[in-house]
């Protein structure tokens, strides 16, 4: 039987086109030692639910990047922080996250802005904002991130999260007046935030309404956990399908953080969190 010629060339056909045979064949670039190692941590986070395994190998991975040029394998470095912070979540040591993640980058104005994201979500959810004030302040402070297109989510996210919360009043009036992160909606109904946060503390009332809030959404580390169920329960009926895909290890990391953010943060990062519905 002859074969269609359209067939048997079809193997042979490069991004170029069809490849001639004294054309070497460009094979895909080796991953890094830090890169299979972020799949393995992956697997032990999202397959086998080995948590502690799984921290230990996003470990191995940083002493390995120590090695490799500054600059290098950046999303790498980021995905291993967002799989090492589920993995201390589900193992309750959510207080240990913040300064696991420094020990890997050295200084606040380091982190990357999802990592330093999901850390404000965390410690606001877990009702410890103050936690994560010193550590987001330097990073907005610092003139190399003030242009990052993530400048405006995290200086919504400190106002809102950390700073009133906190009755941080003043920090928070200077924060919106001498940042351009903010439209003039968003000033203003910062302002106005703001305003009300000093009223009700002249009455001796701060931070009630936003302690009645946090108070409703959980006052259990272990409300917390059950509640990332939720993550397993995504990735037990997505993974057999996602670990078939050639990049693999990029799809995990991907879905990881997205579906961190989802669940840290609900209602979006800009504004104040949405009053939890109640069961019926």
């Amino acid at each position: 039987m002859r074969s269609d010629p359209a067939t048997s060339a079809a193997p042979m056909r490069g991004l170029g086109g069809p490849l001639r045979s004294s054309e070497p064949v460009r094979a895909a670039p080796a991953p890094s030692a830090a890169a299979l190692l972020l799949e393995d941590a992956a697997d032990l986070l999202v397959v086998h639910l080995d948590f502690r395994a799984a921290l230990r190998t996003c470990e191995r991975a940083w002493q390995d990047l120590a090695e490799e040029p500054a600059g290098a394998c950046l999303e790498v470095k980021c995905s291993l922080c967002v799989v090492g912070i589920q993995a201390l979540a589900e193992m309750d040591r959510w207080q240990e996250v913040l300064s696991w993640v420094l020990r890997c980058y050295q200084v606040p104005e380091k982190l990357p802005p999802k990592v330093l994201e999901l850390c404000v979500l965390l410690y606001s959810k877990m009702r410890e904002p103050g936690a994560v004030l010193d550590t987001v302040s330097a990073w907005l402070q610092d003139a190399g991130n003030q242009g990052l297109p993530e400048y405006r989510a995290l200086a919504e996210l400190h106002l809102w999260r950390v700073l009133l919360p906190l009755g941080c009043l003043s920090e928070a009036e200077e924060l919106v007046a001498g940042s351009a992160a903010f439209s003039e909606e968003q000033r203003l109904d910062a302002l106005q935030a703001i305003s009300t946060a000093r009223q009700q503390q002249k009455h001796g009332q701060s931070g009630s309404e936003e302690t009645q809030k946090l108070n409703q959404e959980g006052s259990s580390s272990h409300k917390f956990l059950s509640l990332l169920t939720l993550l397993r329960q995504l990735w037990d009926s997505a993974v057999s399908h996602f670990f078939a895909l050639p990049f693999r290890k990029s799809l995990l990391a991907a879905l990881l953080l997205c579906l961190l953010v989802v669940r840290f943060d609900p209602g979006g990062v800009g504004g104040p969190e949405q009053e939890p519905a109640q069961p019926t």
